[in-house]
């Protein structure tokens, strides 16, 4: 791949990666950026068919893993921490165990290194149904995928996928918006992105796994295949948050993840 990740750099420091979530970009993860950034030299990364990154018609964690990688070589990082919220944290495992050289300490929130069902059927439906032909505000674009999405919070998040065409590229009477993502692909290779991620052996790095408390993603069945393939993990549990925990109580994670990154938390 020739193509390097969309990507922002703040601050100073060693290097850490942040990797966000399915339908997501590095926006998602912004609270936590600037929050890190004072500390560390952040790396906010949009992963492919995502947010302003290239587009591929191959989705897999293999490949993702590869861009990040790709990513680091080009921005001169030999090693990084990273972080990683839902697929992103399958991307970010994956890269651990893929060249545990280059993967100082790994955060995962709130995914574990599983094979899911799928569950967002709906969502790809809906993002898809959407008539962008029709669409000339993003309260058009809502009323459409309200038919798929009933929650109003998540078709938020799914709407800030929807951007405005430049006036200068937009044909008449042609469509006004576009989604940034590649729904395609991502409908085209979404069993890969349910998958677990691919070890040829443990990474046997520090770990930390934080779970949403009212989150299902980590289950207590799922920690012999964690322990397995992260035998130095620590799981740590936010109280009163779900599968948004970063959000949720931005406070509480950043803490957490600082204390684990800078060597304070109890083993």
């Amino acid at each position: 791949m020739s193509e390097m990740l969309n990507h922002r750099i703040t601050g100073e420091g060693a290097p850490l990666i942040l990797l966000h979530g399915l339908f997501g970009a590095q926006e998602n993860l912004g609270a936590i950026a600037r929050q890190f950034h004072t500390q560390w030299q952040v790396h906010a990364l949009d992963l492919r068919n995502h947010g302003s990154s290239f587009h591929a018609d191959a989705m897999d964690y293999p490949s993702m893993a590869g861009d990040v990688l790709e990513y680091m070589d080009k921005q001169g990082l030999d090693k990084a921490c990273l972080l990683g919220h839902s697929m992103g944290g399958k991307v970010a495992m994956q890269v651990a165990l893929q060249a545990p050289e280059r993967v100082e300490k790994l955060i995962v929130a709130d995914i574990s290194p599983v094979t899911y069902n799928a569950h967002h059927d709906a969502i790809l439906e809906g993002m898809m149904q959407v008539d962008l032909a029709s669409v000339r505000s993003r309260r058009d674009a809502d009323k459409q995928l309200a038919e798929f999405v009933e929650t109003p919070g998540v078709r938020q998040f799914l709407l800030m996928n929807l951007e405005r065409i430049p006036n200068e590229t937009q044909s008449k009477d042609g469509p006004v918006y576009r989604w940034r993502l590649n729904l395609k692909a991502i409908d085209d290779c979404y069993a890969n992105l349910a998958a677990a991620p691919v070890a040829d052996a443990p990474y046997n790095g520090p770990v930390l796994f934080l779970k949403g408390a009212d989150s299902a993603y980590i289950q207590e069945k799922h920690k012999a295949e964690i322990n397995r393939l992260f035998p130095k993990a620590q799981i740590q549990v936010i109280e009163g948050t779900g599968h948004w925990l970063h959000a949720e109580e931005t406070d509480t994670f950043v803490a957490l993840c600082q204390q684990f990154l800078t060597g304070q938390n109890a083993e």
